[in-house]
């Protein structure tokens, strides 16, 4: 199980928001860039990069944050307002190891197609679910649309893996929705990454039990800043496993 810390911007400032709540916004941090390196020096192999302004406007606003961050050699994911081929170019001509796509995979299966066979292995869905039915963009709008339902689409399109962000979850400090998670894993054959809600060590052990189902991958975002735990006991507790 690999522990994924995230960096989210917005305004150039490092934030939490909860239930995706621009309204209800924490400021943790004047300078992503460090903060990006501070989880790297101690011991992130991904950092979860969202832009939260690009999500809103619809088109990638941190790309010289990721220019920054990549050139101190700290392997980034990217999403966030990510709905054009110019804006997925630009993410990866700054450096991200990877581009997350979410409203734009939704709206637009071709452009997802195209993204995938340009950028084989390397582009992610972002699946944010409220009460297991599709939001997009920015959690702003709700859909009728299944998040199982569109999981095996965009595996089916050629996505090389699923973030699933359970909204309700999300900044909220009261464990993740490992259950609409693992219905997701097992609806797929791609890998899953469970995002929102893990707030302690035995959160992560109960990720753990879920990677026989295909979640490889844990992000973590609020626990960290409020020192629920350190990031390098997230990482040795995922290492044990459950």
């Amino acid at each position: 199980m690999r522990v994924v810390p995230a960096v989210d911007i917005r305004g150039g400032l490092c934030v939490n928001l909860v239930q995706g709540d621009y309204g209800q916004e924490t400021v943790f941090g004047q300078d992503p860039v460090s903060q990006a390196m501070k989880w790297r020096e101690q011991g992130a192999e991904l950092v979860h990069i969202v832009d939260l302004d690009g999500a809103r406007a619809g088109e990638l606003r941190v790309k010289d944050a990721i220019l920054q961050i990549s050139a101190v050699r700290v392997p980034v994911e990217v999403g966030g307002g990510i709905r054009s081929m110019r804006d997925l170019d630009a993410a990866f001509e700054a450096g991200a190891a990877r581009a997350i796509l979410g409203t734009a995979a939704f709206r637009d299966p071709e452009f997802l197609r195209t993204a995938t066979r340009t950028y084989p292995g390397l582009v992610a869905v972002g699946i944010d679910a409220r009460a297991g039915k599709v939001s997009l963009s920015a959690w702003m709008e709700d859909t009728e649309a299944d998040a199982i339902d569109f999981a095996r689409q965009v595996e089916e399109a050629g996505a090389c893996r699923i973030i699933y962000t359970d909204i309700l979850s999300d900044g909220m400090m009261k464990g993740p929705n490992l259950d609409a998670t693992r219905a997701v894993a097992k609806a797929v054959s791609i890998p899953v990454t469970v995002s929102g809600g893990v707030s302690s060590l035995d959160d992560i052990r109960r990720v753990c039990t879920a990677e026989p189902d295909g979640v490889d991958e844990v992000i973590i975002g609020r626990a960290l800043y409020v020192g629920a735990f350190t990031l390098p006991e997230a990482i040795e507790v995922a290492r044990e496993g459950p």
